[in-house]
Parts: C-alpha cells; structure tokens; sequence
C-alpha cells in the first residue's frame, strides 16, 4: 500500500468539508477521484499534502503517519502536488521555475538528470527553456507545473484538475502524458472533473459527493455504472 487515507474529517470553520473520507492507492497505480465542484476533491489532496490539518483521521504514506507533517517534509518524503490552476511562477522562467520543483533536493548533478527526464516528457518545455512561465500559453503552462511536480522525483503525484481550461486537443496529450509519467514508475492520484477522461486512464476510482465517498470501485466498473453515467458521463 503506497497511501492509505482513513476517515478524514476536514472542516472550514463550520462547514463539514470532508465527512469520513477512506480511500487507497496502491504502488504504480493511477487512481482517479470524480465528482462535482465542491465535493472536496481538492479538499482532500490539500489534506494529503499537509496543507489542511483534518479534525480526524489519518493519511499514511509508505505505512509512515504524514498527518500533522509540514508540507514541505511530505515532498521530501516522495509526494508532490501539481495544484488547480496552474500556480507557476509567472515572472520567472521555465528553467527557474523547474528547479524550484527541486527544493528539497541539493545534489546539482541530480536536479540536472531530473531536468532532462522533464524535457523526455515535456520537449516544449526545452524550447521554452528561457522563457518567462508567465507568457506560456495554458497548455504549456499545465506542462510547465506537471513537470515542476516531477523535479521532486515523487513516488506518488498529486494531480488537482489537469485538464481545466484546456482545448480538447491539449486535454488528450495531457493525459496522454499522465499515462506516460506512470508508466516510468510515478503512482499518480488524480482529481478531474472531466471524468470520461480520468476513468479512461485510471485503474479504480472513487465518487466524493458533498464530503463523502459514495462510491468506489474499478474505472470501468464505474464507467458502466447508470448513476455514473447519469451524473458524469453525459447520460
């Protein structure tokens, strides 16, 4: 088991945001959370990555308790978190903004051969090397802070909403690459609200509805499944 996540109760002030949330996801798989906006999908991956403290529950990482762990120890550990929207350095360049996905890391021939696997998966990116992140189109942007993600060489990637605002064109290679980048050994736990897309490249998955998990199985199990396809699928 690479990450175990188990009844995690996260609130903002008052409001209930995560209401017993238990999922897993195993070494070199892809798994997918679906749902509708503010089901606490993001929610979930902030709490994962120590950016939210949960009231109860607890998240293991490789059977270690990364609960109450501060973000930046969690990346150390082999996760990172390619967040929604983007959030790249806008006035720095390409090659800057790569090596900041490097900070926890302080061997330079290491970053160097992290940089170039970056570029096997992501050639734009070499192209634009100098290049202020800032006037990257949304695709390359999108590629720009996947492969920021892919300097801390994780075990498991965080991926919040890859295909947000992206023309169709652009949402197939992405998760194109997404299957690229698991295959060379990057288990990937991905929230997407297009979920024909995440079911179509992931290995199980699970539904989040207004906090909760309502539904789980594998991705075409859930694919086939009426009420998935009533709410997410397009009928």
């Amino acid at each position: 088991m690479l990450l175990q996540v188990d009844n995690l109760n996260v609130y903002y002030g008052a409001i209930h945001a995560l209401q017993g949330v238990s999922f897993t996801v195993d070494k070199g798989e892809i798994v997918s959370l679906i749902g509708a906006n503010g089901a606490g999908k993001s929610t979930t991956l902030k709490t994962i990555c120590g950016l939210l403290r949960p009231r109860e529950g607890s998240v293991q990482f490789r059977e270690q308790d990364i609960t109450r762990m501060p973000a930046h120890k969690i990346v150390s550990l082999g996760i990172s978190q390619v967040p929604e929207g983007r959030r790249i350095f806008a006035p720095l360049t390409v090659r800057e903004n790569l090596e900041m996905g490097a900070f926890t890391r302080s061997d330079p021939k290491e970053i160097a051969e992290s940089m170039e696997r970056v570029f096997v998966s992501f050639p734009r990116l070499k192209e634009r090397l100098n290049q202020l992140g800032g006037t990257l189109s949304g695709g390359e942007q999108q590629m720009l802070a996947m492969g920021r993600g892919l300097m801390s060489r994780p075990e498991l990637m965080l991926l919040d909403e890859p295909s947000m605002g992206l023309a169709p064109i652009l949402v197939e290679e992405i998760f194109r690459i997404i299957q690229e980048i698991n295959r060379q050994g990057t288990s990937i736990l991905l929230v997407e609200q297009n979920a024909r897309m995440a079911l179509s490249i992931a290995n199980r998955g699970y539904v989040l509805e207004t906090g909760r998990v309502v539904l789980q199985g594998s991705a075409a199990n859930l694919r086939s499944n009426p009420e998935v396809q009533a709410a997410y699928l397009g009928g």
